[in-house]
């Protein structure tokens, strides 16, 4: 009887364990949607965001402040940040909402020239010198935006760029019924 190496085995093996995770990944509610251990928890702590000049800097006073609070992570870098920007110029009209903006992995003087030239959307601000906000937050890139009840509560995570139809369909949505509660 012929001896079958594990050799010629394991590539078939590999191939079906990585076509079960992808249908099973596909499967999902949302297949799109990055999961985040925040929902329904407190915004983790934004100390040790530094000032960027002409906008107050966004502190954890503010995140546990009344209202319903939008916190978007950008930066000059992010194609999609900038193709999101004139929508977060309007979405204070659009939803009743403060927007609060951390700007991570750039420079000081590019987020600064970039706000001057573009147009500030957030009502306070912060520049993360170090990746501990980010990894605190769990932002895997950006843009990615949190919805934030009165309460300091994490209510919802995007990431992706604000648009028109996201607005409409899903932050839209969330804001309303965290306004009825």
């Amino acid at each position: 009887m012929a001896k079958i190496s594990p050799l010629m085995i394991a590539p078939p093996a590999i191939f079906a364990g990585l076509a079960a995770l992808f249908f099973i990944g596909m499967n999902r509610d949302d297949p799109d949607a990055l999961p985040s251990m925040l929902i329904g928890k407190q915004v983790p702590t934004v100390e040790g965001l530094q000032p960027l000049s002409g906008t107050e800097l966004l502190t954890d006073e503010v995140l546990q402040g009344p209202g319903i609070k939008l916190v978007n992570f950008w930066g000059t870098w992010c194609v999609a940040c900038r193709a999101e920007h004139p929508t977060l110029l309007v979405i204070e009209d659009i939803l009743p909402v403060t927007l609060h903006g951390v700007n991570f992995d750039d420079t000081k003087a590019k987020a600064e020239k970039y706000l001057a030239e573009e147009g500030n959307p957030f009502t306070t601000l912060g520049e993360a010198s170090t990746t501990r906000t980010k990894i605190d937050w769990g932002v895997y890139g950006a843009p990615e935006t949190f919805v934030i009840d009165e309460d300091g509560t994490v209510l919802y995570r995007f990431a992706g760029p604000i648009t028109s139809r996201v607005i409409e369909t899903t932050i839209g949505p969330i804001v309303a019924e965290a306004l009825a509660d």
